[in-house]
């Protein structure tokens, strides 16, 4: 990954860009000390000058200087030149008084002025005086004002009036926050982002396709989180994440995580874990975590569990519960498990679960299952499953048939195939199976097999070999290829260690004539406890001339309940002349079966008989 060659990129934030060296001597530039001192002198000058006009009756100039005054702190010194311009009619003072007031808290006042100046045209006051209304509840006066700055092109008051509309839910708001970003509002830009990401607009949705969607909310984030926006540059990290350009994502988190954003941090932490930096990865989530990331302590807490470093587990997972993150509590519960005390997990279970942590709720189901109480287990493996937990509705369908009622299991079964359950989905295919459901049954398997489950594949398999030999269309094993959809699967549910498949792999191998893969499958199936791979292994044996150690595979089979194989060693046992062993495991033939085998067993028997009591 790019990631993993480039830490020091995520790390090392200085370097990011370097200046190019032209081998040229940099002019010195103006340090901040020299660039504040030379601001003041202009300030001192242009005061000087508006003091002396306002002296003078300029009223502009008594508008300049209350402002300055007023931007400077200094409110008794601005307010009697602020009245007086206000009064002679300049909307800019009456603005600035009701700034002023407003400061002073004197809202009612500093509202008249704000009419006066919004009256005679200032957006600013008109921002300001929706605002004010806002403030005191009265909604249609505050969006009347706000309107009226946003369509006299004040950035503040679109924002403002954005925010008052989607507060109401109504679907302008994305207009005037659009309107603010594109005059460089960065909120605007992040929540318009937002509001395009999630798509609450039908309309919008019929406009824009998902990609194109996603593309104009990235680059809203992009404004915003160029602009210092952190809970953008989050947005914007996780985006790009979510499409896998880790390294540009990894920089955005780190320009958020660096202004103090944690969520930003512990996901850093989760990408520097990716790239295999572990120490840098806690360092992150540590800093997260201190700023109350229940998430990044969760993600301490795992590290250190790990590590075998169970106490320092168990401290952050409880700051993460003190963080209000109920995962904490679950995941003592799970050490508990771990440690070998269930009783004390199952408090901590209990605490997730009644906090509506639904894999706590299974969990807690399965402790009480495991002791016994099916009536208590019950109903927490119904709470988490209607939560969407997908294995306790599998443990639901468990539960059920136990009990008998498959239908009701087959309900749960359902659900939890529907949401891919591996084990689920084989468990409805195998009813779809009996039932005669042959598509149906086919598309459950093809879920479950693809999900990992090795009878699923072994199933699916053997579906298909049936399905074609009944449209004429089955080849025998010697002229399998491996193109054929059916091997295939037989031969993935082999390598997973299905051992009816492995048998049958080995016989595909043996009807094209290698005896050495065919061995080799028998032999894996054999050591798992397949009857029938000792039995084939044994025959393979026999036909390559290693007669003791194919008697060997045939016992093992026979004392599995091959009769077969038992048919076998009493055929060996009498052609060396050990007649009343051979009568031993004619017995075993007749026993076990099936009735070709037990038949022949049987007449062997007598003619064993009749020789003995010759």
């Amino acid at each position: 990954m790019g990631l993993m060659g480039d830490k020091a990129r995520l790390l090392e934030t200085d370097r990011f860009v370097h200046a190019p060296d032209d081998g040229r001597e940099p002019e010195l530039q103006m340090d901040a000390m020299e660039a504040a001192e030379a601001a003041e002198a202009s300030d001192a000058v242009s005061e000087c000058g508006h003091r002396r006009a306002a002296e003078a009756g300029d009223t502009a100039a008594m508008s300049a200087l209350g402002a300055m005054l007023l931007r400077r702190g200094d409110l008794d010194g601005a307010e009697p030149h602020l009245r007086s311009a206000a009064a002679a009619g300049d909307r800019a003072a009456a603005n600035n008084l009701g700034v002023l007031l407003h400061q002073r808290g004197y809202a009612d006042e500093a509202g008249g002025w704000w009419r006066i100046a919004a009256v005679a045209g200032s957006a600013a006051a008109a921002h300001a005086l929706g605002r004010h209304y806002r403030e005191r509840g009265d909604e249609p006066a505050a969006e009347y004002w706000l309107r009226q700055s946003a369509e006299s092109g004040h950035c503040l008051g679109a924002y403002a009036l954005a925010d008052l509309l989607e507060h109401r839910g109504d679907i302008g708001a994305e207009r005037w926050f659009r309107a603010a970003a594109e005059r460089g509002h960065r909120e605007a830009a992040y929540r318009l982002a937002r509001l395009i990401e999630d798509g609450r607009d039908a309309d919008r949705k019929a406009a824009y396709g998902e990609l194109t969607q996603q593309a104009e909310a990235e680059q809203w984030y992009r404004q915003a989180a160029a602009r210092g926006h952190r809970r953008a540059a989050l947005q914007l990290g996780a985006l790009l994440e979510d499409r896998g350009d880790i390294q540009e994502a990894g920089r955005w988190y780190l320009s958020a995580a660096k202004d103090g954003e944690a969520r930003a941090a512990c996901a850093l932490g989760y990408l520097l874990r990716d790239a295999g930096d572990e120490e840098s990865a806690a360092e992150w989530w540590r800093r997260a975590a201190q700023d109350g990331d229940g998430n990044a302590a969760n993600a301490l807490g795992a590290l250190h569990a790990d590590r075998g470093e169970l106490q320092t587990a168990e401290r952050w997972y409880r700051a993460a519960l003190d963080a209000g993150d109920v995962n904490g509590a679950y995941n003592i519960g799970l050490l508990c498990a771990e440690q070998g005390r269930p009783g004390r997990g199952e408090q901590w279970y209990r605490r997730a679960a009644y906090a509506g942590h639904r894999e706590a709720a299974n969990a807690l189901a399965i402790l009480l299952l495991q002791r016994g109480d099916a009536s208590g287990a019950e109903p927490w493996f119904s709470k988490a499953a209607e939560a969407g937990s997908v294995d306790a509705a599998f443990n639901l369908g468990i539960l059920f048939a136990g009990r008998g009622a498959e239908r009701t299991a087959h309900a749960w079964y359902e659900r939890a195939a529907a949401a891919g359950h591996t084990e689920a989905a084989l468990q409805v295919a195998i009813v779809q199976l009996r039932d005669g459901e042959l598509q149906d049954a086919e598309r459950n398997l093809r879920c479950a097999a693809g999900g990992g489950s090795a009878e699923a594949a072994f199933r699916l398999a053997d579906l298909l070999d049936r399905r074609a030999a009944a449209a004429g269309e089955g080849v025998p094993d010697s002229e399998r290829t491996a193109d054929d959809e059916s091997t295939q699967w037989y031969e993935r549910a082999a390598r997973q260690g299905h051992r009816r498949a492995q048998v049958r792999v080995g016989m595909f191998a043996a009807a094209r004539g290698d005896a050495v893969e065919a061995s080799e499958w028998y032999r894996a199936a054999a050591e798992a406890g397949s009857r029938n791979g000792a039995f084939n292994l044994g025959l393979l044996l026999a036909r390559e001339g290693s007669l003791p150690e194919a008697a060997l595979w045939w016992q093992r089979a026979a004392e599995g309940g091959h009769g077969r194989a038992a048919l076998r060693l009493a055929l060996l046992a009498a052609r060396r002349g050990a007649l009343a062993e051979a009568q031993t495991w004619c017995a075993r033939a007749v026993e076990m079966g099936p009735p070709e085998v037990a038949e022949r067993a049987a007449r062997l028997r007598t003619a064993l008989q009749e020789e003995l009591s010759a």
